[in-house]
């Protein structure tokens, strides 16, 4: 059995989870805080490329979705997170599940409930062939995209004064606050952040499985949160290992007869990644303060 466009396809789809879990690690690492909502971003920005394409060329449509899904993800912040900064987490936790229905709820008003056709993005979505076998530019692309995206992410947090504000919230964010470091804006800011990957991510992703329904961003962001709890959430390098990862494993069990499991394997590692190291790979334990 040929197995290079399942490999090819995993590490594809991996680096697209990765996009998605990054929002997830980000926002835990300076909130504690699991954003349930950040999937259905995802998808609402592949709706939003949808309709937007439909009335304006492609051109204009991709920046246009990247400046819209950035702003649906600040609102969310500032309208369903911000009210309740000093509330108990399942407060936040119960909230960040009602914004995922909503949007989902939304989508299904506006569509019918009905599968969309995402459009095909130029050049990425044509077809090569490697080793005799037809794969979309895309699954080549990504990889390399998300790499380069996660480097980027990487000298902003650790060379900018954007990025020291968000590692001083994330160790500490009582003190950062009486240092006078704005929080609310060093949370929107990963927000922002996080908002742009799922986008990127959500163009990636749909050109390869071209139909979305208002549920499309739920299977895809509960991978992308398992591979953020794989590599230890609060860890940008273990989120995007944890879902390369993830995203080989699921495609590869494609290519046998057990393909019906291929979801399963990814909750089963997630239980045994809890059982044997809580953490994650790359966390680091965290000892409450008392």
């Amino acid at each position: 059995m040929n197995i290079l466009p399942f490999l090819l396809s995993g590490i594809s789809v991996g680096g697209q989870y990765a996009l998605i879990a990054i929002g997830y690690t980000l926002v835990y690492g300076i909130l504690r805080l699991i954003n349930f909502a950040h999937g259905d971003v995802f998808m609402a920005a592949g709706l939003m490329m949808i309709y937007i394409s439909a009335t304006l060329p492609l051109q204009a449509a991709v920046p246009l979705v990247l400046i819209l899904t950035v702003v649906l993800g600040f609102l969310i912040e500032r309208v369903a997170y911000k009210p309740l900064r000093t509330a108990p987490r399942m407060s936040v936790m119960i909230s960040a599940i009602g914004v995922s229905y909503l949007l989902q709820n939304t989508a299904t008003y506006l569509t019918g409930g009905q599968p969309m056709n995402y459009p095909k993005l130029p050049l990425i979505s044509e077809t090569v062939s490697i080793a005799g076998n037809n794969v979309t530019v895309v699954t080549i692309v990504t990889p390399f995209l998300v790499l380069a995206l996660v480097v980027a992410l990487v000298q902003l947090i650790n060379h900018t004064k954007v990025g020291m504000a968000m590692r001083a919230v994330a160790k500490d964010f009582e003190t950062s606050q009486l240092m006078g470091i704005k929080i609310n804006n060093v949370i929107s800011m990963t927000f922002v952040i996080g908002s742009a990957l799922a986008a990127i991510g959500s163009m990636l992703y749909f050109t390869n499985y071209t139909y979305i329904t208002p549920t499309a961003g739920a299977m895809p962001g509960l991978r992308a949160f398992v591979a953020a709890v794989f590599g230890g959430i609060g860890s940008i390098p273990g989120a995007v290992i944890g879902a390369f990862l993830i995203g080989i494993c699921e495609n590869l069990i494609k290519a046998t007869p057990y393909t019906v499991f291929s979801d399963a394997f990814t909750f089963a590692l997630l239980i045994v990644i809890l059982v044997v190291k809580p953490t994650g790979i790359f966390g680091e334990k965290v000892t409450d303060k008392v």
